[in-house]
């Protein structure tokens, strides 16, 4: 017994010495790789819940206080809220302390690229008390969770524009003809690819002998956008680009996928997975690790982007001058602290916040489809408009990008 407990404590005590080495070695370039590393680590925590924790849960009389026990699948859509509830606490209680830093001298940069083993027991305790905050609030937050979840799918179409549009600046601006040959073939694989996979849709999603009707109507109503995009980009007035087009055109079409494989598995015109309720482990680990790498990349990109983040700097940094001279250490120390942040910190966790509040619609099938649908990810009919609309939202601003600055030549875009 004696012998037993030391063991534990040496255990104990070796795997808080690694924590430590690992917080600690987290640097200034890393931090916003750590923060994706906690968002990941939130999400299988999740998960995990997801699958366990119902029978624990329904022995809570604080949240299981109905008069007749609901199913186990409303307590894993509880558990899953109540850890993504933590999460959103988490990262939004930090974009509310990092408003207004605008250079790394302001002592609040310290706390955004250090501080993990305090900031890991912090998120930690929070996730712990959404256990024991009534339902009342759960239900709460996941109502306001679908309008964050639109915002998030909103910043990340707004994202992926930026993105294009420097892709393709970036191209055109070598100004030499193996980039144009690239940009073309480029251009061309994202056309066939996308026309390719409107023929898959119309084989999966309108099968003979069923009345889809409003598949159909989406997938024709996407490849109408698609001409659009190539239309209006080609256009002499607005002298745009083929590879945005194309691209965007490509991510439409898998927009529209996402929403008609999202359509639940009875419904007679979802021919993807032949009407089956089960889903394999595999299968629900890559639709999960899709999730989660899609929700990193945004924020990554959010936390990143220098035409839409980019603090404004602060017109007092660097206008000090020291009352007596440095050395040459001291003086490059004293640059180093002045230098203006590179993106906004505030912002980059409400990314996370926003990507907390998608990521619970995801596990809990927008926390409708869990019980009609069985445990699969992102599934049901919220899902699928949710999807068709993001499309539309996309093609919408890829439009008004090109044909903003012929309207509103005056102004700055």
């Amino acid at each position: 017994m004696w012998a037993a407990s030391c063991l534990a404590s040496c255990c104990a005590a070796c795997a808080c010495d690694a924590c430590r080495t690992v917080v600690s070695g987290i640097s200034r370039r890393s931090a916003r790789i750590a923060y994706c590393g906690l968002f990941a680590l939130s999400l299988i925590v999740s998960w995990i819940l997801r699958e366990v924790a119902a029978p624990l849960m329904e022995k809570l009389p604080w949240i299981n206080h109905f008069h007749k026990t609901p199913n186990r699948e409303w307590f894993e859509t509880d558990a899953v809220l109540r850890v993504s509830l933590g999460n959103f606490l988490f990262f939004t209680i930090l974009s509310f302390l990092m408003i207004g830093v605008k250079n790394q001298r302001d002592p609040r940069d310290g706390l955004h690229h250090g501080g993990w083993m305090m900031k890991i027991i912090c998120w930690f305790i929070l996730v712990i008390l959404m256990f024991f905050v009534p339902n009342e609030i759960i239900s709460f937050y996941e109502s306001i969770s679908k309008f964050g979840s639109g915002l998030f799918l909103l910043v990340q179409v707004v994202l992926l524009l930026d993105f294009v549009h420097g892709w393709n600046d970036k191209w055109v601006g070598y100004d030499e003809q193996f980039w144009y040959v690239a940009l073309f073939v480029v251009s061309l694989v994202c056309y066939l690819a996308t026309f390719g996979f409107s023929g898959l849709l119309f084989h999966w999603f309108t099968p003979s002998g069923q009345d889809c009707g409003l598949n159909t109507f989406f997938i024709v109503m996407t490849l109408i956008l698609v001409l659009l995009f190539a239309i209006v980009a080609l256009h002499p007035a607005v002298g745009g680009s083929i590879l945005p087009a194309s691209v965007l055109s490509l991510y439409c079409m898998y927009l529209c996928y996402s929403g008609l494989a999202s359509e639940p598995r009875d419904y007679e015109c979802n021919g993807l997975h032949k009407h089956s309720k089960a889903i394999s482990t595999g299968t629900l680990t890559f639709g999960l690790l899709t999730t989660v790498l899609s929700v990193i990349y945004s924020a990554v990109r959010a936390g990143s982007s220098t035409t839409l983040l980019s603090p404004p700097s602060s017109p007092r940094a660097g206008a000090g001058k020291p009352l007596l001279p440095l050395d040459k250490a001291d003086e490059q120390e004293e640059k180093e602290r002045n230098k203006p942040v590179t993106y906004s910190y505030a912002f980059f966790h409400i990314i996370f916040s926003l990507a907390s509040m998608y990521s619970a619609m995801l596990l809990t099938g927008w926390s409708t489809s869990v019980g009609e649908s069985g445990k699969l990810v992102d599934v049901g009919w919220p899902s699928f408009w949710v999807r068709i609309l993001t499309g539309w939202a996309t093609a919408g601003l890829y439009i008004w990008s090109l044909l903003a600055p012929i309207l509103f030549p005056e102004r700055q875009f």
